[in-house]
């Protein structure tokens, strides 16, 4: 009688829920998922080893392009390593303002993956409501920085330009007349605040929609409900940072355990599981949206009566302002010294690190004094998520593969940075 031999898989680099750039190699015994071997190396971006050769100011947009959905909280952590090993102090406004963007970030981030996740497991509708609410987002970014995606707004020091006070509105088109346009532009005639503000008080409705999708539905506990357990012990010998180690019932989170610019003045809760598996921590990341929510309302109060400046008045690390360089020869020196040749930092080494919206996202810099990094670190979180594949999928069906890769949340920008 013929041996009955285990068959090996490739599920992606072309399966939509490997989005692109993972390669897995599943053994299979009939549906049953005996070994998971992810293959890595098919977006490999360099990103460490170009840092090398390009100023401090340089690198920063290479940042918002690691893990591209998650922008300004990678920014946020090269900045404030650089300020670490610099020793500079950020105006009060500036952390603000970085605190507010960083949370509009995590929800982007966490809007995508709720539609991609329930996208992958079958929900169709989720994706089109989550892409809904990152529009408004979006349009946050693009009043701040002047682009949707990759800002380039934290600056060592601060943050590029203060909020503007006009919101951009939208023009009458062949597609949309005038009454359309009108209803569209209701919440943008005050300025970025003010939006800001207005969907902060809609948000808290948009997130029982999803849970009216998702939570109590059958179809998706069927798929989520004891798949891809890891238990809390499991968690922290892997490595696991942010909602993965939080869905597992560990309350650790940077933003509490080691806050950074002026998450201590913040009143948030850290949302935690208690089974370790993908609907906790889809219920986690569920919880973080209204969380982040808060955040940015409390954000939003204080940026309304406190105005000041929002970037260092040390001219060596941040630019004058356009007015005094075009009268100051002094200011119009520095402005040429930073653009040409950057500045330098200290030597010395620093590592910094943010509550990322997939975890611990660190920078560690070494700088031997001159004005580019003589190395730098990146630690992403997906990297440690991923290499868990094999132990969480060992026992389960090339389906439940799928609702796994989809709840570690993980984007190859970070992992082959």
């Amino acid at each position: 009688m013929a041996d009955i031999k285990n068959y090996t898989l490739n599920l992606g680099p072309q399966h939509p829920a490997a989005h692109g750039v993972l390669r897995l190699v599943l053994e299979l015994d009939g549906e049953v998922v005996q070994r998971a071997d992810p293959h890595i190396g098919l977006l490999h971006r360099a990103t460490e080893k170009l840092a090398e050769s390009k100023t401090y100011i340089q690198s920063l947009p290479y940042m918002d392009r690691l893990d591209y959905v998650s922008m300004m909280c990678n920014e946020h952590a090269y900045c404030l390593a650089i300020e670490k090993l610099m020793g500079l102090e950020v105006p009060v406004r500036a952390q603000y303002i970085r605190v507010m963007f960083a949370e509009i970030t995590r929800m982007l981030n966490h809007l995508l993956w709720l539609g991609a996740h329930g996208f992958d497991c079958g929900a169709m509708n989720i994706l089109i409501y989550c892409f809904r609410e990152r529009e408004d987002l979006y349009d946050m970014y693009e009043a701040v920085s002047g682009a949707r995606m990759h800002a380039a707004y934290f600056r060592p020091g601060g943050v590029y330009r203060d909020l503007p006070d006009s919101m951009p509105q939208y023009q009458v088109s062949k597609i949309k007349n005038a009454r359309a346009i009108a209803r569209l532009n209701e919440n943008r005639q005050g300025s970025l605040l003010d939006f800001i503000d207005d969907f902060t008080k809609r948000f808290p409705k948009y997130v029982d929609e999803y849970e009216t999708l998702l939570t109590d539905n059958r179809i998706w506990k069927q798929r989520t409900v004891g798949i891809g357990v890891v238990t809390a012990e499991r968690a922290k010998n892997l490595g696991f940072t942010g909602p993965m180690l939080r869905g597992s019932g560990v309350a650790w989170d940077l933003r509490k355990q080691q806050p950074y610019d002026v998450y201590d003045q913040m009143d948030f809760d850290v949302p935690v599981g208690l089974t370790g598996d993908c609907y906790d921590r889809y219920l986690v990341r569920v919880a973080e949206l209204r969380q982040s929510n808060r955040i940015i309302s409390q954000c939003v109060k204080w940026l309304r009566d406190n105005p000041g400046p929002v970037i260092t008045d040390n001219h060596k690390v941040a630019p004058p302002s356009r007015e005094s360089m075009k009268t100051s020869m002094e200011e119009l020196i520095h402005h040429f010294k930073l653009f040409t040749e950057g500045f330098h930092v200290p030597e010395g080494e620093a590592y910094a690190a943010v509550e990322h919206p997939k975890g611990e996202f660190g920078i560690y810099l070494v700088s031997d004094g001159a004005n580019k990094p003589y190395r730098m670190k990146i630690r992403p979180p997906g990297f440690a998520h991923l290499a868990a594949m094999d132990e969480m999928t060992r026992g389960h069906m090339i389906s439940d593969t799928v609702a796994i890769i989809g709840t570690m949340d993980i984007v190859f920008g970070e992992i082959d940075r």
